[in-house]
């Protein structure tokens, strides 16, 4: 008997040493997971931060690694004042008590040119750091203004631009604008905001918010990108568009201002800049371009086929450059859309090849109250598409969309292509 109690009491030892080294085995694990997870964390603290931006409102300076700790308005490092101990201090905060309902600030008398927040700067500071800074050259399209331009006073632009050399991070900091005109009749104001592009890449595309009822807004709003060595701001330029928001219609275009960053030097800190609102570019309105479409019309199904083929000497959506065109098709009867449709993206060309046909179910046995309308959009991410151009075929179209519509009811089953000149939207 004493043979079979040892072997019970091996048997009873394996559960507990297999237990032990299970319970060895689970720490180890947990060890090497906190282990790997804390060298992530200190990998990603020693990378630079990515090319992206961060939108500031009220003109707070913030950056990604100190996110928790916000600083105050208006407020400043230590080591920041004592390199600034021999500069007069400029007061680049804005008072928010002061400002109204409309968050204007109250006007007082200033002299003409100069911002509201620069009142107590020394005279000879800022003047000559914009002589030094900007070429002649760089400065044809905000100072040399034509005499109609100089007639129809569009207002002035007020920002700031900065480059943090150890962020790899270049400021832009949409101040405010004045003497805007009104672009609402009725009201006699407008609801302004400012749409802002880095070109001429035209990747980054920053708005500001839009201000009710006013025409001297005061945006205050910081926008900081990531990434950018300090050489290459020389290569960009920023465009500015000022638009008044409209909740019914496309938004009105009150201006532009572009600013060539050739020639300007930031290294000497913050850069207090002043530009003319000046027309859109008036080419931009000469020529709509042309669009290539086909329908026809089958009586036996009551449907109509359309295919949009191609567009060709599209303008530019902006100074930046080239469209990223694309076709919307929206079918209307007697006055009222009853289908739509839209074409994919064709990045960067003026001549756009789309090739996509589409098929629509008519409600009706004749086609004289269908009409088919055309809208070639500009897609723009993040914003409201621009409309490039407009055209409409139907029974009570004009010109050679009316003769085109003509034909496709005279010959149906047959598919009857045009180039139609596109008109504004």
């Amino acid at each position: 008997m004493a043979p079979i109690t040892t072997s019970r009491v091996e048997f009873d030892e394996i559960p507990t040493v297999v237990g032990i080294f299970s319970a060895f085995g689970l720490v180890f694990t947990v060890s090497l997971f906190a282990w790997i997870c804390c060298q992530r964390r200190s990998s990603k603290s020693n990378k630079t931060p990515p090319y992206k931006f961060v939108h500031v409102l009220k003109g707070v300076d913030i950056y990604p690694e100190n996110l928790s700790s916000k600083k105050k308005f208006g407020g400043e490092d230590k080591n920041e004042a004592k390199n600034k101990s021999a500069v007069p201090k400029v007061s680049l905060h804005l008072d928010l008590e002061k400002r109204d309902l409309n968050g204007n600030f109250p006007k007082t008398n200033l002299k003409a040119g100069s911002p509201p927040d620069l009142e107590n700067v020394t005279p000879k500071l800022f003047p000559e750091r914009e002589k030094e800074a900007a070429s002649p050259e760089s400065l044809k399209s905000s100072t040399s203004l034509t005499s109609e331009e100089k007639q129809e006073k569009l207002g002035t632009l007020f920002l700031s631009l900065e480059y943090n050399f150890e962020k790899k991070a270049f400021v832009v900091n949409i101040k405010e604008a004045q003497g805007l005109p009104a672009m609402d009749e009725q009201s006699m104001t407008s609801d302004p905001y400012i749409k802002m592009t880095i070109l001429p890449e035209k990747k980054h595309k920053v708005k500001t918010r839009v201000l009710r009822k006013t025409l001297d807004p005061v945006f205050d709003e910081t926008f900081t990108f990531y990434g950018i060595p300090y050489p290459h701001i020389q290569e960009l330029s920023l465009h500015f568009t000022i638009l008044s928001f409209d909740r019914f219609s496309r938004d009105d275009i009150i201006g532009e201002v572009l600013i060539p960053l050739s020639g300007i030097e930031l290294s000497d800190g913050k850069m207090l800049m002043t530009r003319e609102i000046i027309k859109r570019n008036a080419k931009k309105s000469s020529g709509r371009g042309e669009l290539l479409v086909s329908l026809c019309y089958q009586s036996t199904t009551n449907t109509l086929t359309v295919v949009v083929l191609k567009a060709r000497h599209l303008p530019k959506s902006d100074v930046s450059g080239l469209s990223d065109p694309y076709v919307k098709v929206n079918l209307y009867h007697a006055k009222k859309r009853i289908s739509k449709k839209k074409t994919h993206v064709k990045k960067c060309t003026p001549n756009a090849v789309f090739n996509e046909l589409f098929v629509f179910d008519i409600p009706c046995e004749s086609l004289e109250e269908i009409s088919v309308e055309f809208l070639v959009l500009d897609s723009e991410r993040g914003s409201r598409n621009e409309v490039i151009g407009r055209l409409v075929l139907g029974a009570t179209a004009e010109g050679s969309s009316g003769g085109h519509w003509k034909e496709i009811c005279d010959f149906p089953r047959r598919q009857i292509a045009k180039w139609h000149m596109l008109c504004d939207g």
